[in-house]
């Protein structure tokens, strides 16, 4: 059974590299440890070109590759879109393009499905329902249907195979991101493995129609009490993880401005209430849509809101949103070395390779909006610098923060549709002015020192271990101190042009009589052993930090 899975892997991986290496992205499959698979010989031919002279660039055949591979990495690619923290504006605006469509089911197989999941044929359960797709993705097809209390619905199945495929890439995806990590410095810096593994577990998520189901009465509860805003209702009798029936929405598309026009829709006041909707899912219910696209967002002709397609959301816990007040604060002081603080604190992977550099390039920015209030702050200008610093500063941000800010960038083209004029951050200032000023009222304060306190706590009761092993380890076996040589090199060229070359070793010696002290504070009973300890230790240290020294003399090139 192994080696028929391993078999089966390598044909993907097969297919993978031809794919990599047919759109002239060859180096990637070497990267991503598929080397051995690429093909030896060259094609120069490029899927989904119009004409023979077709000359793509980088990012389109890295769109062009994506979309040849299928349902997940066309996922993955739009994920990627999203995290302009990770890539240059280029690949994020042509990865925006992948379109999550695919050929439509055959009708007896969407059919076998409602039939094994519902346990009847369409026609006894629904008054009404039309075999011809609404829509078809890669994942599900959704098809209109009538309840017989004459409530219109959308029916989604799930395709048949497609949990088995996806569940297979995913695999294959988290295996080349390991060997990313192992063969190429940018892929741990950035946290390749992580990126992907938050890409899995939401996608699985997006797999089940249940968790979308529940997404959706998560939403019509936190707007129970808003008249303006309308989220479709789950009819549970007809769903299950791979059948989702959700009342129809209709109405006008966000881009169709002679609709809304003709209907009487205040197209300034939508804007302003779309971008009020996101920001109260964000700032105040913390479970956000991440995925208002003008597909996922219906206006009536009474200027009502209708939202659909909740597979995608965030949530903003408790460490997410100090996160995001220490960012607001520092912006608002206008503070780079806050700023820094923030930005490396919320940042995943690796810390900045150069502090100093980030905190240069955070006061050139901050001196750009300086003179600019959040209202008068074009907002997706501002996001798009900000990116720019973290890639390269090699910082990038957690799931649920990137997909916070696609959301407001989201709405803020959104409502750019509707009225050329409309400033995001108008709408924001008094939300990033509450974080700013919850970060130092009294419970915030409070919170933060309780937190403090239990880690407090569970260190004082763990240091007591941690001595004792300290002792352990030097009154048995002896405890080691590793120096790279290497690591020294600064140190003994400064050394040598004075001459004087016990200095480091000296170095040395005092951090490991800094440990002697340590263990010789737990036993002050013993005393004389301690001193002992700590003097034999010291003496070591400067024998084998002279030792280091001119190994590392020794290494460098003449």
């Amino acid at each position: 059974m192994a080696e028929r899975e391993e078999r089966h892997h390598n044909a993907r991986y097969r297919e993978i590299a031809a794919t990599l290496r047919r759109h002239s992205l060859g180096f990637l499959a070497g990267l991503l440890g598929l080397g051995r698979f690429v093909p030896r010989r060259r094609s120069t031919e490029v899927a989904g070109a119009a004409d023979p002279g077709f000359a793509a660039t980088s990012p389109e055949h890295l769109r062009l590759a994506l979309e040849e591979l299928g349902p997940t990495f066309i996922k993955l690619g739009q994920l990627l879109s999203t995290r302009s923290d990770l890539l240059p504006p280029a690949f994020v605006d042509e990865l925006a393009k992948l379109q999550d469509a695919a050929p439509p089911v055959p009708t007896a197989d969407i059919r076998a499905v409602i039939r094994r999941e519902l346990g009847a044929e369409p026609e006894a359960l629904f008054a009404e329902f039309d075999d011809r797709p609404l829509a078809s993705a890669s994942i599900g097809q959704a098809h209109t249907a009538t309840l017989d209390d004459g409530t219109a619905v959308v029916v989604k199945v799930r395709r048949p195979g497609a949990v088995a495929q996806v569940l297979e890439d995913l695999e294959i995806l988290q295996n080349l991101a390991a060997r990313a990590t192992r063969r190429w410095g940018p892929a741990r810096d950035i946290d390749v493995s992580g990126v992907v593994d938050e890409f899995a577990e939401t996608l699985r998520a997006e797999l089940d129609y249940l968790q979308e189901g529940r997404n959706a009465e998560r939403f019509a509860e936190n707007f129970a009490a808003e008249d303006d805003v309308v989220i479709p209702r789950v009819f549970w009798e007809h769903t299950t993880s791979r059948v989702l029936t959700l009342e129809r929405m209709g109405g006008m598309n966000v881009g169709d401005a002679e609709a809304l026009d003709a209907a009487g829709v205040d197209r300034k006041r939508v804007a302003r209430r779309g971008a009020e909707i996101v920001l109260k899912m964000t700032f105040e219910d913390r479970f956000f849509h991440a995925d208002l696209h003008p597909g996922n967002l219906f206006i009536h002709a009474d200027g009502t809101i209708a939202l659909i397609d909740f597979g995608m959301v965030g949530a903003i816990g408790e460490d997410l949103r100090g996160h995001l007040s220490a960012l607001f604060v520092a912006l608002v002081r206008s503070d780079p070395e806050m700023l820094a603080g923030a930005l490396t604190g919320v940042s995943v992977g690796s810390a900045p390779a150069d502090r100093e550099a980030l905190r240069e390039d955070l006061r050139v920015f901050l001196a750009k909006y300086r003179l600019r209030s959040l209202r008068e702050t074009p907002f997706a200008r501002m996001i798009a610098d900000l990116f720019a610093i973290l890639r390269a500063n090699r910082l990038h941000l957690p799931r649920e923060m990137a997909l916070l800010f696609k959301a407001l960038l989201l709405i803020e083209g959104l409502a750019l549709r509707l009225d050329p004029e409309f400033r995001l951050g108008e709408s924001l200032e008094p939300y990033a002015q509450r974080l700013a000023r919850e970060r130092v009222s009294a419970s915030a304060l409070a919170r933060r020192m309780a937190r403090a306190g239990i880690d407090l706590g569970e260190l004082a009761l763990e240091a007591p271990g941690v001595l004792r092993r300290l002792i352990d380890a030097a009154d048995g076996s002896g405890m080691q101190v590793h120096l790279r040589a290497a690591e020294l090199e600064p140190l003994v060229a400064r050394t040598e042009r004075i001459g004087n070359r016990l200095v480091a070793g000296m170095i040395s010696a005092a951090l490991i009589t800094g440990v002697g002290s340590i263990v010789t504070s737990e036993r002050r009973f013993r005393r004389w052993e301690g001193t002992l300890l700590g003097t034999g230790l010291g003496v070591l240290g400067t024998l084998g930090g002279y030792l280091v020294v001119t190994a590392a003399r020794r290494r460098r090139p003449r």
